[in-house]
């Protein structure tokens, strides 16, 4: 059998949300960690990840780009998304602390949602210790 590599933009959203699942599974395994995939949000999770010392866990919520939205304040969610092949992990409510001041986005203020496809300077720098 040959295998061929896939075009990630030619899957549909649900392919794409397993690809990206798979590649930041893969990045956390080098960190110690084994990830589940949750079939239903759960605490706000799409996955879980379990650290090799028995005691740490992370509620990871999947994203396409750098997000946020309020109704995953306190409850201790990290979101992760690759941008540019660069997989990022980050403590939701530590970043959004950080940048919500510079959000004025009309969705944020009526909705309390937030999401930018491109990472500009400030927010790569924002975004540095997290980059797995």
């Amino acid at each position: 059998m040959k295998l061929e590599r896939i075009n990630y933009d030619e899957l549909n959203p649900k392919a794409q949300e397993m690809f990206n699942f798979q590649k930041a599974s893969a990045k956390l395994a080098d960190y110690g960690f084994t990830t589940m995939w949750l079939n239903n949000d759960w605490l706000g999770a799409d996955f879980l990840a379990v650290h090799v010392d028995g005691s740490t866990y992370l509620k990871v919520q999947l994203k396409g780009r750098l997000s946020f939205n309020r109704k995953y304040r306190e409850k201790n969610i990290y979101i992760c998304f690759i941008s540019d092949g660069e997989t990022y992990l980050y403590p939701h409510d530590l970043i959004l602390n950080e940048i919500e001041s510079r959000i004025s986005d009309k969705t944020w203020l009526e909705k309390g949602t937030w999401s930018s496809p491109n990472l500009n300077q400030k927010n790569k720098q924002l975004l540095k210790p997290y980059l797995l």
